[in-house]
């Protein structure tokens, strides 16, 4: 079963739905590895200074950002670390726009928000809130440290949360060189216009996502093993949540959490969230020490 990435809140105006935020996506790409041809051995990818060829212990490996070509700035842990979100497990929504308002272009990734145990009331609430307002609510989430700009809209029975772009990362199309202007300027009749409309209106149908595959991956899986089959195969190298704290539930008052809401116009206040956040971090550094101690390897590689 798949596990959580987090397990914390949603949270809008004064009420606060424990959710766990799951995986929206997976992986179907086919993995290859490098081998040498000589003797169909793995190729690894080694960290080599590049002046002295000598190989790099991951202990001497430190960030560094290059502002010239050449130049660069070393940075430290506590560096990156100063720089990150001080926000914990949480999706709070500040405010919900038009569904419709949001391009297609901003959308990037997605997951899944999933009710914590007796909180389906607030849950669905939002969904269908949203699904009868044509709203979704935009909201800041942290996940991994960084923090994302997310949308919460409703798919059917399920809340999801997408991940959006910045403004500051979508390039301005006027960079390129769009076709402006009427269309006579590029000689197009009415007559072509009401054919390609007819043509458009004959291909039209309903969309059903199962009706397309991936056919390369398909085509390619089919190659792979027609060759396994006729060349054999290489021997492989073998290689290695709880509660929140005031969350809202089933049993809460909404009524008198939504008329606070309304008559404060805004979203929950730093102070109700603080008792949430350390509630969480506390059990969480516990954790973190030990799994430490266990695996120091692990840990390494990691950072």
């Amino acid at each position: 079963m798949a596990r959580p990435i987090w397990s914390g809140t949603l949270s809008f105006g004064l009420l606060n739905v424990p959710v766990s935020l799951m995986a929206g996506e997976r992986s179907i790409d086919l993995h290859f590895r490098m081998l040498d041809s000589r003797s169909n051995t793995p190729i690894r990818y080694e960290r080599v200074n590049a002046e002295t060829g000598d190989e790099v212990p991951w202990k001497d490996i430190v960030r560094a950002y290059e502002y010239k070509k050449g130049s660069y700035v070393v940075l430290r842990p506590e560096d990156v670390k100063s720089a990150a979100s001080e926000g914990r497990e949480a999706v709070e929504v500040e405010a919900f726009v038009d569904a419709s308002s949001i391009g297609p272009e901003y959308y990037e990734k997605p997951y899944v928000l999933v009710p914590g145990k007796k909180a389906e009331k607030g849950y669905v609430l939002l969904r269908e809130t949203l699904k009868r307002t044509g709203k979704v609510g935009i909201a800041r989430v942290v996940i991994r440290t960084r923090e994302y700009l997310s949308a919460v809209t409703p798919r059917g029975d399920s809340l999801m949360l997408i991940l959006l772009r910045y403004p500051q990362e979508m390039v301005d199309t006027s960079d390129y060189k769009i076709p402006e202007g009427k269309l006579s300027s590029y000689r197009i009749t009415a007559k072509e216009i009401d054919m390609a409309e007819q043509l458009i209106e004959s291909m039209t149908g309903e969309w059903r996502p199962g009706d397309f595959r991936d056919e390369f991956r398909e085509r390619l899986r089919k190659v792979i093993e027609k060759r396994m089959k006729s060349k054999g195969v290489i021997t492989p190298v073998e290689e290695e949540s709880g509660e929140v704290e005031n969350a809202t539930t089933n049993v809460v008052d909404f009524m008198s959490l939504l008329q606070k809401s309304l008559a404060s116009k805004k979203r929950t206040p730093a102070s109700s969230r603080a008792p949430t956040a350390s509630a969480k971090r506390k059990p969480a550094k516990k954790a973190a020490a030990k799994k430490a101690g266990k695996r120091p390897a692990a840990r390494r590689k990691s950072a």
